[in-house]
């Protein structure tokens, strides 16, 4: 019989010489980890607060509240000047929220709620954004979700104002929590009020 607990077969375990495997190095944290993050995190949280900038301000020729309310009405939503401005400052906030890296979870978790509405909408348009699709397409609400997602899972990083927070210690299990708040209030969000 073999003396290895995972084989199935008697006699067949794991050769002598493949029982003494070198020692590891432990799965640690690294700078390169840390600067990624961050990277990302500027990436993300930035193009946010550009469209919250555009939505809440009209500033680099966004629609402003009034005008993005409107596009909410063509859409068919409804409360569409509320949605706007909840719209508009939740990506202002939390893209900021993002780059400096205070409650990481929770921000990203927001901007994915955002992405999943996005992406509702669009979808069936295409997805390449160089195809006839263009504007419609979900390529970039795809790629900006899933990056936001991300961020919710893995926390902020080092480099951050949340460094030694429970959240930013232990991502996993907050992020996870903070993934299923935002998937639940993005699918609510398009469900009851369009």
């Amino acid at each position: 019989m073999s003396d290895d607990p995972t084989s199935i077969l008697p006699g067949f375990g794991e050769p002598e010489s493949a029982k003494t495997r070198p020692n590891v190095r432990p799965l640690a944290w690294n700078r390169g980890t840390d600067v990624g993050l961050l990277l990302l995190r500027f990436a993300v949280g930035g193009t946010f607060f550009a469209h919250g900038m555009q939505k809440v301000f009209g500033l680099w020729g966004g629609p402003g509240i009034a005008g993005f309310a409107r596009y909410l009405d063509g859409l068919g939503f409804r409360q569409s000047t509320l949605l706007s401005w909840v719209t508009g400052i939740t990506e202002l906030v939390a893209g900021a929220f993002v780059v400096l890296g205070v409650l990481t979870p929770l921000a990203a978790a927001g901007l994915f709620a955002i992405m999943i509405n996005s992406v509702l909408l669009k979808f069936g348009n295409g997805f390449f954004i160089a195809s006839d699709a263009g504007a419609n397409a979900i390529e970039l609400d795809v790629v900006l979700g899933l990056a936001a997602a991300a961020l919710t899972l893995t926390g902020a990083g080092r480099i951050a104002l949340d460094n030694n927070r429970t959240w930013n210690r232990r991502p996993a299990p907050w992020g996870v929590l903070a993934l299923v708040v935002g998937i639940a209030a993005g699918v609510l969000v398009h469900v009851l009020l369009r």
